[in-house]
Formats: C-alpha cells, structure tokens, sequence
C-alpha cells in the first residue's frame, strides 16, 4: 500500500462524497494503492451514514466512530493507527 489518507472529521456529512471522489480521482490518475480512513468524531449529522454508503461503494474506504467528540489529536491518533501506507 502506498499511501493511507486519514481524515478526522466532525459534521462533515455533505463534503465527504465530493472529497471521496477528489481522493479516488487523484490516486487512479497516479496509479497508487491507496486507503482512505474516516474518523467520525462524534458527529451528530449523518456523517457516519455517510462513511458507510461510501465503504459500500469502494473497497479501500474504512470508517472508525467515536461515540462522542475526542478531538483532532485522538481521531488522528486512532487512523495513524490503522493505517497500513
């Protein structure tokens, strides 16, 4: 795997299909293995309904949820984790 996208995210719900396909877009047209993980943290919108229709749509999409907000520092913590690139 070349690269692993992390994205932490709170309220996000109505950007995440447009940045999805932003990300596909630009690691197709380079030819790189590639893993996008959301990290929902905490959100109160549908962002999570959101991360999964995508993770339906695209194998190399994953998704953690925190139950409620952590911040930035332990949602980035979390994906780095994860992340395999």
């Amino acid at each position: 795997m070349d690269i692993s996208v992390v994205i932490p995210l709170f309220n996000e719900a109505e950007s995440l299909p447009e940045l999805f396909d932003w990300i596909e877009r630009v690691m197709r047209a380079n030819g790189f293995s590639y893993e996008i993980i959301f990290v929902n943290d905490g959100s109160t919108d549908h962002s999570w309904e959101v991360i999964e229709q995508l993770r339906q749509r695209s194998p190399y999409v994953h998704g953690i949820k925190f139950r409620r907000n952590y911040g930035k520092s332990p949602a980035l913590h979390c994906g780095f984790q994860r992340a395999e690139g």
